[in-house]
């Protein structure tokens, strides 16, 4: 994106953060004076229409305090939790990791965790979470607007952004009508030496997941052992993935698919990958949500339901579509621009409710005694 657009799109958002946080308040907050109703329309130049925005101005609640863990990387996220933080007051404070990292360290913690909201990149790290019965229930007002495929069936998390994951391949190496239909494929020994992962990234974690859902664990097992014996390159996340990918270390690499589009808005057309969404239904087809949760420890529930609702908002909806290259999750948000609409992808994608996602120690534990992870 051009840096004159870019800034006009950040200025636009903090307007809209700043209107849009003044609207929510909790059941905890004293009686505030009559609302004034101002509508507000903002043109984010990156989609194709208008988004005009209906907010109630009220008074705001005492700023306080929240702990978020983000299993989110700060690239990504940082700057809207950075809009929050300032349109808002609340003091906001940040641990990042990885998602299992973070999932870990919560199961660890228990109700002693000082976190108030866990914010995940994927729903095998959530579930996680919800199993062991660390989360409170979220509010029918804010569950209701993402539908239910995309949430816990006890609506005790809640899908905050979509992503389907995908195969990135280099465009001098590969033509993509060659490239399989099914993830199985790639345990061929045509591929060895020609594939990147990133054995410790969550999102991988939940494709294996879904594999162990749908295959099963043996199946799985084959596969993950399939792709060690093609000696597979291995990196430290997603992004430098794409870049050993169009760099042509590797041929093709398991990745989400939103990452190669930060790299193709910064260095253009000319940029060796693209991405490969597979056809067979399968597991490498998965569509995944990043979601969050409230931790029911949580001293600071008005203010980690505000920043859940926020989430959620057209305003932060909008970013992810348009910086980040993710899908919205609340209907009349247009999506990212060049990119095939959602509802497309999920008609070839596999079926599998999100909750179903949650055995993260499991295949943890798979992938270990295949020997992918120490």
């Amino acid at each position: 994106m051009p840096s004159l657009l870019k800034r006009r799109f950040m200025l636009t958002l903090f307007a809209m953060v700043a209107l849009l946080l003044t609207a929510c308040t909790q059941t905890a907050t004293p009686p505030a004076p009559p609302a004034e109703i101002v509508r507000e329309t903002v043109v984010v130049e990156v989609t194709a229409e208008p988004q005009v925005v209906e907010t109630v101005i009220t008074q705001p609640a005492t700023p306080g305090n929240l702990v978020i863990y983000s299993g989110r990387s700060e690239a990504l996220v940082g700057p809207l939790i950075n809009q929050f933080a300032a349109a808002s007051g609340v003091d906001v404070q940040i641990r990042y990791g990885s998602t299992s990292e973070m999932a870990a360290t919560l199961l660890e913690e228990g109700s002693n965790s000082p976190a108030d909201i866990f914010f995940a990149q994927d729903p095998g790290g959530l579930g996680a979470v919800a199993k062991a019965g660390l989360f409170a229930p979220l509010p029918a007002e804010l569950v209701s607007q993402v539908p239910t495929r995309f949430r816990s069936p006890e609506d005790l998390w809640i899908g905050i952004s979509g992503r389907a994951r995908v195969v990135t391949y280099n465009t001098d190496a590969i033509n993509p009508e060659e490239l399989p239909a099914d993830i199985f494929d790639f345990t061929d020994p045509v591929w060895s030496g020609r594939i990147g992962w990133a054995p410790t990234n969550g999102s991988l974690h939940a494709m294996i997941t879904a594999m162990r859902q749908v295959w099963g664990d043996e199946k799985t097992r084959e596969w993950l052992e399939g792709i060690q014996a093609n000696n597979p390159v291995v990196y430290d996340r997603n992004t430098t993935i794409v870049t050993g990918v169009a760099a042509g270390e590797v041929d093709i690499g398991f990745t989400n698919h939103y990452y190669l589009y930060r790299f193709l808005a910064e260095q253009g057309e000319g940029f060796k990958a693209r991405n490969h969404f597979l056809t067979g239904s399968g597991p490498g087809s998965l569509i995944m949500v990043a979601g969050a949760g409230r931790l029911a420890s949580s001293p600071n529930e008005a203010n980690a339901l505000r920043f859940i609702e926020f989430m959620l908002s057209p305003v932060a909806q909008q970013y992810f579509a348009s910086q980040t290259a993710e899908y919205p999750v609340v209907e009349g948000v247009v999506g990212p621009p060049g990119l095939p609409p959602l509802e497309e992808l999920e008609s070839a994608a596999l079926d599998i409710d999100m909750a179903d996602l949650d055995d993260l120690q499991g295949t943890i534990q798979l992938m270990q005694d295949v020997g992918v992870l120490p």
